[in-house]
């Protein structure tokens, strides 16, 4: 083999070496982009958190708790509990507030294990700052006590009122104990049936359920995951992993999917906002769009009688009103776009605020020209 064969074969190899480092780079770029984790797109069927909810009395306030009998009589019931017989006539206290106390009951929660809790009023109660939850058992929807609520409410601002003034800063009605629910009974939770486990989407979609089925199987090398239907995978436990349900449901999770989503479009009217996905496209279409403003102003002014006016000359109030309207020229424009660049450039064009753009993207829906689902909340 000659030097000059020699030197060709050997650029050839480090062509094929830097082709190959950056169709990996490009890979593994492509995938970090687009791929999600199953963990985060889907859980295991039986993992899951529960609601508890219990009646709390808060304790301790500056005279803005409750103007009724409802707290008092709460207070009554449990001073009779502890052996103390008292009449709630003479009991008349603005310092006690009755409060709904919510928390969130994570899955395989064990006792002893400390959540956040959530009181509100239920009453007349102004405000619970610097109050105190006395002992409250939080229930689940089986009547179940599973946790047990106390401590030292936090709202987070404060309210203050005088005579002729209030200032006022979040909402005092309502705040939270950090950490002020301990848990008492360990709930029961079902994680598959032992052969296999069912996997559930947070959103629900064909092509997703069916992709994060094939990329289990060709993780697990096998046929094992199949999807049942839009929104849940039947899993089928593999014979290693029988003993080691965890270490299954690890591997799964860090599974890498590509999410397919859909073309949508997300309104809010209230407040001007719009969302728009990346598969949204819009076809060519024309736009003229103007708007009009109504402005009315009025000016009273004061009519005073002449030096030498009779005596019974009155001063009069005369309203001066001026009206000024003012209509924008709408000319057409055209827009189109398959990109999502595309899209947003073809919008600002028009130079119209987020409002305006809600009724143009309503016309083009109505128009067939905007391939999306506009979705109004």
């Amino acid at each position: 083999m000659t030097l000059e064969i020699k030197r060709r074969l050997l650029v050839n190899m480090k062509l094929i070496f830097v082709f190959f480092l950056l169709f990996t780079v490009y890979c593994s770029l492509f995938t970090s982009v687009y791929a999600e984790r199953i963990k985060d797109i889907a859980r295991f069927e039986g993992v899951r958190d529960n609601q508890l909810i219990g009646y709390g009395i808060v304790i301790g306030l500056d005279g803005t708790g409750d103007k009724g009998q409802a707290a008092v009589q709460g207070i009554v019931n449990m001073l009779k509990r502890m052996g103390l017989t008292i009449n709630s006539d003479d009991l008349k206290s603005k310092n006690i507030a009755a409060t709904i106390v919510t928390a969130t009951l994570p899955p395989f929660a064990k006792p002893g294990t400390k959540i956040d809790a959530l009181v509100s009023t239920i009453g007349d109660a102004k405000s619970i700052q610097g109050g105190t939850l006395l002992l409250t058992p939080l229930k689940g929807p089986d009547g179940t006590v599973y946790a047990l609520a106390q401590g030292p409410v936090s709202i987070g601002g404060f309210a203050a009122e005088g005579e002729g003034a209030k200032s006022q800063k979040n909402h005092p009605a309502a705040g939270k104990i950090p950490e002020g629910v301990t848990i008492e009974i360990e709930p029961q939770f079902v994680l598959g049936n032992g052969d296999s486990i069912r996997l559930f989407l947070h959103k629900a979609d064909f092509t997703t359920a069916n992709t994060i089925a094939e990329q289990i199987n060709r993780e697990l090398h096998g046929a094992y995951a199949v999807p049942a239907d839009s929104s849940s995978i039947n899993l089928t436990i593999p014979d290693q992993y029988q003993m080691d349900p965890v270490g299954f449901i690890t591997k799964i999770e860090a599974v890498d999917v590509r999410v397919d989503m859909p073309a949508r479009i997300v309104v809010n009217e209230r407040t001007g906002t719009i969302v728009i996905g990346d598969n949204v496209s819009i076809s060519p279409v024309a736009i003229a769009h103007g708007s009009l403003a109504i402005e009315i102003r009025e000016t009273p002014e004061v009519s005073q009688p002449l030096p030498l006016a009779p005596e019974d000359a009155e001063t009069v109030t005369v309203p001066r009103t001026e009206i000024n309207v003012k209509e924008q020229k709408g000319s057409l424009v055209q827009v189109s776009g398959v990109t999502l660049g595309e899209v947003v450039r073809a919008l600002n064009a028009l130079g119209v605020t987020p409002r305006d753009l809600i009724s143009i993207l309503q016309a083009l829906k109505a128009a067939g020209a905007l391939r999306a689902e506009l979705e109004i909340i």
